[in-house]
């Protein structure tokens, strides 16, 4: 009987046991948790809320017995303690915060205990025309709209550590989508309003060809907001650049390209990946366009050899891309190509956002298998018949979104910049040197609206391409120096002028008489004329076909000294 009671004593006690020891956890879990959230109540710690990047901050004058605005600002998200102390005035409640050893006071509204909340804003307007993106993660198209539109805010991405927000989420009429923050505004009339801090809009908004359209598009609907200039702590940006050009044959003979690159001076090299057709076979574009990337020049291997060694050799790398002159992306996709009775050549229209798309992510695969500091645009412009197009009515340029030519070449280099920025690299734009000068081009091309996006802009001032009869290209100073004032002035006029580097001719010119057989000092004087103009970015060395043997004869030019 005795041992029947122990057991079932010991019985009970193993039962308890097994209630009590969950039961413990539980309760010493709830009183963890309890000192958490007493500890969390007594310290006061909350987020800073706003409709702007910065929450108003406000001091109580005891002399005048009412309360003031600081001109402290603390960015939205800042982790503050709140002293619970309040003030209220005029109908508004203030809370006593401290932060960083000073006490301010804020609007009872500006205080969250999440920072999932500190966001207040509803909607915003658009100031400067805006891409809209799929997502918040890539660069794919839902979208544009443009300056002066009104968005719903649905949610947004990143904050910034100055409060601002990298993207929000948005919703315009039946467009939803992904926006970048930087071009939007909390008010109508700051959006709709136009950049003239120092008459930026006053020079250009009526730049036209002496009376006459070109259909270039209106310069007044143009961008003028200053854009800054990334610089990469890993990949400084090429200030004065010495250049060597490099076609895709070229690349298959890299290393006596590499061996006279160090020889001369040569402190960067332009590698073409697309010239019509690509170098060779890129990933990213396979199921975009799969004409071209069945197109190709020489092999993947032939091509991540001659980066590599470019790269190991301590040479800036820039691949260079044609965008628009491009007769494979044309046969994947006549659809966005331009249709006239003027001509008959497939050329894929600015103003297609899919082309935009597929370009930029052949960008973005350059700089993660070739590891490149610059993506080099060229051709960013619409065909040289576009004049004859623009007055013919049977053209049809696929302009969605009712785009000026040079307003879509403008914003398909925001697009561009916003997404290779994010890469680390830089982005350059080839131009033509009519583009310098005081009116928008047939083509879409004008100077400052490119210059005052990109981070290079690179004028193609050939000596034989400004007249063909006028021996101009047998006077190269003169002949560079004029069109180099011009480009210089254009830079003075816009807040935030990219680095001006420009291509010389590096190639012999036997067509026209007189002949030039171009040499060191040919180069060497062109460049010079470009410093003593006011255009110190240095130059870049146009040889379409990379010949080893002029580069041999042209070298001094990389390696002089040239006055400034």
């Amino acid at each position: 009987m005795a041992k029947r009671y122990y057991r079932h004593r010991r019985k009970k006690k193993i039962k308890l046991r097994k209630i009590l020891i969950p039961s413990a956890i539980i309760v010493v879990l709830a009183v963890a948790a309890f000192i958490i959230v007493r500890s969390f109540e007594t310290t006061g710690k909350m987020y800073l809320a706003s409709k702007n990047n910065t929450t108003e901050l406000f001091f109580y004058d005891d002399y005048e017995g009412r309360m003031f605005r600081s001109e402290d600002k603390l960015a939205r998200g800042t982790l503050v303690t709140n002293t619970k102390r309040k003030h209220t005035e005029n109908g508004r409640t203030y809370v006593l915060i401290k932060y960083d050893d000073k006490e301010y006071y804020v609007n009872e509204t500006s205080l969250v205990e999440s920072k999932d909340d500190i966001v207040l804003e509803t909607e915003k307007w658009v100031r400067t025309p805006v891409t809209v993106y799929q997502n918040n993660e890539d660069s794919r198209i839902a979208s544009f709209l443009k300056k002066g539109s009104h968005l719903e805010i649905l949610s947004y991405s990143t904050v910034n550590p100055d409060g601002s927000i990298d993207m929000y989420e948005i919703r315009c009429g039946d467009v939803t989508g992904w926006v970048y923050g930087k071009y939007l505004e909390s008010t109508e009339d700051a959006a709709k309003a136009v950049y003239n801090e120092h008459g930026e809009h006053d020079i250009h908004k009526d730049r036209i060809y002496k009376s006459k359209d070109l259909y270039g598009g209106d310069p007044a609907k143009l961008d003028w907001y200053p854009v800054e200039k990334p610089v990469f702590d890993d990949n400084p940006p090429l200030t004065e650049a010495r250049t060597m050009y490099l076609c895709a044959k070229a690349a298959k003979d890299i290393d006596q390209y590499i061996e006279l690159a160090k020889k001369s001076g040569v402190n960067s090299i332009v590698l073409d990946v697309k010239d019509g057709a690509l170098s060779c076979p890129m990933e990213s574009i396979k199921d975009i366009a799969p004409i071209s990337y069945k197109n190709t020049l020489i092999t993947s291997e032939e091509m991540e050899n001659a980066a590599r060694k470019i790269k190991e050799a301590g040479i800036y790398l820039i691949c260079r891309i044609v965008v628009f002159n491009d007769r494979f992306f044309a046969a994947d996709h006549p659809e966005e190509c331009i249709v006239s009775d003027v001509s008959d050549q497939l050329w894929p229209s600015a103003f297609s956002r899919l082309c935009w798309y597929y370009n930029v992510e052949l960008a973005k695969e350059c700089v993660h298998r070739f590891g490149c500091n610059e993506i080099q645009f060229d051709y960013v412009r619409f065909p040289e018949s576009a004049y004859n197009m623009s007055m013919s009515e049977s053209t049809d340029f696929r302009n969605k979104y009712d785009e000026g030519k040079v307003e879509a070449i403008q914003n398909f280099l925001f697009y561009a910049t916003d997404q290779l920025h994010k890469e680390g690299v830089y982005v350059s734009a080839d131009v033509f040197g009519e583009s310098a000068y005081k009116y928008v081009s047939a083509y879409g091309q004008y100077w400052p609206a490119i210059s005052n996006v990109v981070d290079v802009i690179s004028g193609m001032p050939y000596t034989d391409h400004f007249d063909r009869t006028i021996d101009m290209w047998t006077e190269p100073y003169e002949t560079v120096y004029d069109w180099a004032e011009h480009a210089a002035a254009r830079q003075s006029e816009i807040p935030t002028p990219a680095i001006a580097r420009t291509w010389v001719t590096a190639y012999d010119v036997p067509l026209w008489n007189p002949r030039v057989d171009v040499d060191a000092n040919y180069v060497i004087t062109e460049v010079q004329a470009l410093y003593d103009a006011g255009l110190p970015g240095g130059f870049l060395t146009w040889n379409g076909g990379s010949d080893y043997e002029k580069f041999k004869e042209i070298s001094g030019a990389w390696s002089h000294t040239y006055k400034q």
